[in-house]
């Protein structure tokens, strides 16, 4: 059965003055994966998601997202109603309660719903990703850094995306904390079927819960596969990366995991 590409990005090139991110890249996203993204620091990882959110104009290329063209699109509304996004530490607006920071993307697309249906709808969202019931009336600068990982995963959930996009959720956890973290995306990977486009450094999440790897690197996407296939791909950062002690002691706690 093929897979469908529910992200599609042909020849994209993205700049800034004369530097040069990407150059004729090329990547497909199919649905119901999670597709880890890795490279090495200044290949623009970000940059790909931004230009991929429609949140910056590529110099050239096309971006295509649930069958909807974003390059060239000045206000893609109904596209951000289908994606949800969680930028790094959770990106809360510290100033609103945690319930209320959840809300805001229901307020925006949304402002015909009552209060109380809004509230109800965060506040369900909280309970989905595991934060107790108090945590609502909180600030953001009372909670932890999971707490806060976990609060912004639930606006990020709010409007029911078909498409999560995630940028470096374990960073600055714990390892407890991280494999939680890791444990419930995957679970509501699969509760919600989702599709997950996920940026890391954390070899543990690419090797618990990624279905496939693509690597950024000279520009472009040097290899995108399963991480067997990734990790016999001829390439010294490759090598360095899925070949070392770290990555040794993340391929061991997986087998343990599935002991």
């Amino acid at each position: 059965m093929v897979s469908e590409a529910v992200i599609r990005v042909r020849g994209l090139k993205t700049q800034f003055g004369t530097q040069v991110v990407h150059e004729d890249l090329d990547l497909d996203v199919q649905r119901g994966e999670i597709l880890g993204v890795v490279g090495g620091s200044g290949t623009g990882k970000s940059v790909l998601m931004r230009a991929i959110l429609g949140l910056l104009s590529p110099h050239a290329g096309s971006v295509d997202v649930l069958g909807e063209t974003v390059t060239g699109r000045r206000d893609p509304v109904k596209l951000r109603r289908r994606t949800g996004v969680l930028f790094q530490d959770g990106a809360l607006f510290s100033s609103l309660t945690v319930l209320e920071n959840v809300e805001v993307p229901l307020k925006e697309h949304f402002p015909e719903l009552s209060a109380q249906l809004r509230g109800d709808l965060a506040r369900l969202r909280l309970r989905l990703v595991g934060l107790a019931p108090g945590t609502g009336a909180k600030l953001p600068s009372e909670l932890s850094g999971g707490m806060r990982k976990r609060a912004g995963l639930a606006r990020a959930l709010a409007m029911d995306p078909e498409l999560l996009f995630l940028d470096e959720p374990t960073a600055g956890l714990d390892p407890i904390g991280a494999a939680d973290f890791d444990e419930l995306l995957k679970t509501l990977q699969q509760a919600l079927g989702l599709t997950v486009f996920l940026i890391t450094h954390d070899l543990d999440t690419l090797y618990a819960i990624c279905d496939r790897i693509a690597v950024l690197g000279k520009g472009r996407i040097l290899t995108v596969g399963t991480r067997e296939e990734v990790e016999d791909f001829d390439d010294d950062w490759i090598r360095d990366y899925f070949h070392g002690p770290r990555a040794r002691s993340a391929r061991a706690a997986q087998r343990r995991g599935g002991d």
